[in-house]
């Protein structure tokens, strides 16, 4: 058994809470555990950076050091809680002053940091640690004839924090296959969904979102799946919109990569918070769990 300490972040527990959900629920089938940092805070989040960089480096530093205290890799399913917390720990080992004056903050709070920590996203420890040959070796429900577009976003690919090449990653692509569904070819893969300019410029980011979509099922993609819980909220919850700007007739699902992953490991779809999803995965939900919304009256 393998053990992480583990960042959840707060959308893991509020609009991307199947990501929360079904990173828990995978996580003991594959021989891993996450043991969750007590007392945790936001990770600062990028804008928060934008407006305050050495106060967002202590709020991260303040998770960075209780991890620490645990004496586990960090480890959190969120692609921003990745950038961010892994930016913070690059500036504090990077520069000794820096990590001095966040010291004199955390020691408000009795805490400290040395910066030992390793920061880690979900998909490295399933790629690298765990591996796909694994996940394939313990699947019950095989996806195989589900066409799937792998969308990394533009966070888990970022220059210098980034798990991946930046135009062509493939780590997204092996989960998949190790699910035993086909990865589809889409060239908007590494592309921005717009992030939270939905909030200011919605029409701009309404235009990428049609692109990624078009592409997507250009692909013959029967569902999106993706690590990232902005990604994911605004291709799901904003797909509608793009249907009505655009005159389209999109219903493609997207998923976490966690979920997919629990779906062939045969976890049940509540588990997973297959429930939260906008666009309904009605689809997947009756190939893998057979007749799924003919026999479940839970409104999914």
């Amino acid at each position: 058994m393998k053990y992480y300490s583990y960042f959840p972040g707060c959308s893991a527990e509020s609009t991307g809470l199947g990501l929360g959900l079904s990173t828990k629920a995978i996580a003991k089938p594959l021989g891993f555990e996450l043991v969750e940092i007590e007392d945790w805070n936001c990770c600062g989040s990028t804008p928060y950076g934008s407006l305050d960089e050495e106060e967002a480096i202590v709020v991260a530093a303040r998770n960075l050091a209780l991890a620490e205290k645990m004496g586990f890799d960090l480890v959190t399913p969120c692609s921003s809680c990745y950038v961010t917390l892994s930016r913070a720990n690059g500036h504090l080992r990077e520069h000794p002053r820096m990590l001095a004056r966040v010291n004199e903050a955390l020691a408000v709070a009795g805490l400290s940091y040395r910066g030992s920590l390793r920061v880690r996203l979900l998909v490295d420890v399933l790629v690298n640690d765990i591996t796909p040959e694994v996940i394939a070796a313990r699947l019950k429900k095989p996806l195989r004839g589900v066409r799937v577009a792998p969308y990394y976003g533009c966070q888990m690919v970022r220059p210098r924090y980034g798990l991946d090449d930046t135009e062509q990653p493939q780590t997204l692509d092996r989960l998949v296959a190790s699910t035993g569904a086909e990865a589809v070819d889409f060239p908007l893969k590494a592309r921005c969904c717009g992030g939270s300019l939905t909030l200011s410029e919605e029409d701009s980011v309404l235009h990428l979102m049609h692109k990624l979509l078009r592409s997507a099922a250009a692909g013959g993609a029967q569902c999106l799946v993706t690590p990232c819980p902005l990604c994911q909220t605004n291709l799901d919850a904003y797909q509608y919109r793009v249907n009505a700007r655009f005159k389209t007739d999109f219903k493609i699902p997207v998923l976490f990569i966690s979920q997919l992953i629990g779906m062939a490991l045969d976890i049940d779809a509540r588990s997973l918070g297959m429930f939260t999803n906008i666009v309904p995965p009605r689809e997947l939900l009756d190939y893998v769990y057979r007749d799924y919304f003919t026999t479940n009256r839970v409104k999914t």
